[in-house]
């Protein structure tokens, strides 16, 4: 377990030294974001002010919430993989020794585009899926869901680097990231373990932080205190990015390790230790 930590933390350190070259990576979490919620407030500010909510209502309505529901999916998904896209490419380039930009990684997204959509309809489709039973079941059904849900993201997570650097359709990408699990995962990722503690760390921390910081300016006058909970809202918003584009770049290397067996910036014998071969 201590050797898991131990290499869990050290690929944590190598995205970060991959990120500290590359800082405009973290541009593409915030887009991403943005536009998620604007996503978001297209779909809810129409209903919202002419009252169409009501319409979900009525009698034989719930084929109408699916059918808006896997739209507002498809758009979401559509808009996270696109952005997603831009930054394991970007990340790929600085692995294979380049000098990325922002451009770089849009460029790259862009020449996908139709296969992201692709992908972004078959994962709006699985989600839809997933749903439908999930609100039909009970709680044994809900925990089979959950468990075909987690099944899905480990099959799928190496999905957007295979479409971003392979010439194949979105089927070809999620049978592709599939075929890379069961040929080299087992039971654990000790990347993502560690990404997962050091975020949580993180936030936790801050959270302190901020928590100290407004309660000593609840004693003293009313723009201090806004000033210290957009510094709190500030750094949890930072804190976020880096957690993306620190996500991202373990993407990438990756993946690049599993196809190719390089792992550029990350220590070859400790980049090993993530695989847990199946037996």
């Amino acid at each position: 377990m201590s050797g898991s930590i131990s290499r869990s933390w050290v690929l944590v350190k190598a995205s970060a030294n991959v990120l500290r070259l590359d800082k405009e990576l973290m541009v593409f979490p915030l887009l991403s974001g943005v536009a998620t919620v604007l996503v978001t407030v297209s779909f809810i500010a129409p209903f919202a002010l002419t009252g169409g909510f009501h319409a979900f209502d009525r009698e034989g309505a719930r084929y109408l919430a699916y059918a808006v529901g896997f739209f507002f999916y498809l758009v979401q998904y559509a808009v996270i993989f696109f952005f997603n896209s831009a930054l394991v490419g970007a990340a790929l380039v600085r692995l294979a020794g380049g000098d990325p930009t922002l451009s770089d990684g849009l460029s790259i997204a862009a020449k996908r585009l139709p296969t992201i959509l692709g992908y972004a309809a078959i994962a709006a489709t699985v989600g839809m899926v997933l749903r439908f039973i999930s609100e039909r079941s009970g709680i044994l059904g809900r925990l089979v869901v959950g468990a075909i849900g987690m099944a899905w993201s480990l099959a799928t997570f190496l999905a957007v680097p295979v479409l971003v650097t392979e010439d194949i359709g979105p089927l070809d990408a999620v049978a592709e990231s599939a075929a890379l699990f069961k040929r080299t995962w087992g039971e654990q990722v000790v990347g993502n373990f560690g990404l997962g503690w050091a975020t949580a760390i993180a936030f936790f921390s801050w959270t302190l932080v901020s928590v100290s910081f407004i309660t000593l300016a609840s004693h003293l006058t009313p723009p201090i205190v806004v000033t210290a909970v957009a510094a709190a809202v500030s750094g949890y918003i930072f804190l976020a990015l880096v957690s993306s584009a620190l996500k991202g770049v373990y993407t990438a290397a990756l993946y690049r390790y599993a196809s190719t067996g390089e792992a550029a910036f990350f220590d070859h014998a400790v980049m090993g230790g993530a695989f847990r071969p199946k037996r």
